[in-house]
């Protein structure tokens, strides 16, 4: 997300001394991706980032495959993952391939005894029940149903929940998220006809600066194991940074729909993109206006991508049975459409209140053991007349 943006106290000029107040120096840590390429924020610390007490523990938490092909229509009821106290331990991958990890969590209490850092991946979190305050080492976003987080790879973190009744779908990116590229000039600002621009993002505030020693649990999970580490500072300690690599929250009720005369494609609906996937944000909207237009998607073969759909309000035109926190998974390999009845009954209708989010992989998904638990095990035939 090509935007500047900084907070708390930093120093004229980058990779100068910057002394604190009762004297000492600030410690200085370029927080990058990309090597040294991609984008990057400078931050100012009380205490050096790199000192580590102890190694306490690893754990392999690579999710464990079913199914590692298929071609078989899916329907995942979302809802019916049990809800557990901890927040990672809530977190279940359902769909995996080696660019992401799809999967659901119902975690009842907030993250606070650790800190928690991906190290491998991008995380996108979209809330469909909750809300609370994402808290970081650059800063504090609150959020509520409907927001979706970004936190890049290496990014710090732990989460407040107001309540216990908190429902996410997530997913763990192991190529950097951005904005799509069709949405931005080439100074990377967002055009005019983007369906949301910069005033939208909920970027960081409150920067919360602890300047404390003791022992801190960080849990960092890197090439699929879970290491917990022991720090003898606060990870919170950054006095200021500015730069472009950051968390930010986006609310799907801020994304405009495109629509049109006849049926638009989904690309219309792009919210995030990858060069391995693309998320899109099916929201409330006008539906086609052509005297003869059908509202209804048109059948399309998924020759080259995997489609998934995870629905989260709304009368989801296009489908029959379908609830909230229900996922739709159509393979590559076979045509797929409306449900039985849908194409028909769409006609004249003039808007939807359907809120979905669809994942679009460019390699195919295998099932874990978590997505069997969630399988109606018939939805691949729910298309015979």
């Amino acid at each position: 997300m090509p935007i500047y943006h900084k907070l708390g106290n930093i120093p004229p000029k980058r990779h100068t001394q910057f002394r604190k107040d009762e004297g000492g120096l600030h410690y200085e840590q370029l927080f990058g991706t990309i090597g040294f390429d991609g984008m990057s924020s400078l931050m100012y610390h009380v205490h050096r980032p790199t000192m580590i007490r102890e190694v306490l523990s690893e754990t392999d938490v690579s999710p464990n495959i079913s199914v590692a092909k298929s071609i078989k229509p899916r329907l995942l009821k979302g809802f019916d993952l049990p809800a557990e106290d901890d927040f990672l331990a809530s977190r279940k991958v359902i769909l995996a391939n080696s660019d992401i990890h799809i999967g659901l969590a119902a975690p009842r209490q907030s993250l606070r005894s650790y800190f928690y850092k991906n190290a491998d991946a991008d995380e996108l979190i979209f809330v469909h029940q909750g809300t609370g305050t994402l808290r970081t080492q650059l800063g504090n976003i609150p959020f509520e149903y409907g927001d979706y987080l970004v936190i890049p790879r290496g990014m710090i973190y732990q989460i407040d929940f107001d309540g216990d009744n908190n429902r996410l779908l997530f997913a763990e990116s192991f190529h950097p998220i951005y904005t799509p590229k069709r949405y931005r000039n080439w100074f990377g600002q967002l055009l005019e006809h983007s369906p949301f621009c910069e005033r939208d993002y909920k970027l960081p505030q409150d920067l919360e600066t602890h300047d404390e020693k003791g022992d801190f649990v960080i849990k960092i999970k890197k090439q699929g194991v879970l290491y917990e580490l022991l720090y003898p500072t606060h990870p919170f300690d950054v006095v200021g940074w500015d730069g472009y690599n950051f968390p930010y929250g986006f609310s799907i009720h801020n994304f405009e729909p495109i629509t049109g005369r006849i049926h638009q494609p989904p690309p219309v609906h792009q919210t995030f993109e990858t060069k391995a996937f693309v998320v899109c944000s099916f929201c409330p909207r006008l539906y086609d206006y052509h005297p003869e237009g059908i509202p209804a998607p048109y059948n399309h073969s998924n020759i080259d991508s995997d489609e998934l759909l995870y629905y989260v309000d709304g009368d989801f035109m296009s489908r029959n049975n379908i609830e909230k926190g229900h996922l739709t998974l159509h393979p590559g390999g076979i045509p797929h459409g409306p449900a039985p009845g849908a194409y028909e009954r769409s006609i004249g209708k003039t808007s939807t209140e359907e809120l979905a989010v669809m994942i679009d992989t460019f390699r195919p998904l295998a099932l874990t053991d978590e997505a069997l638990k969630l399988d109606d095990g018939k939805y691949y035939q729910s298309w015979i007349e």
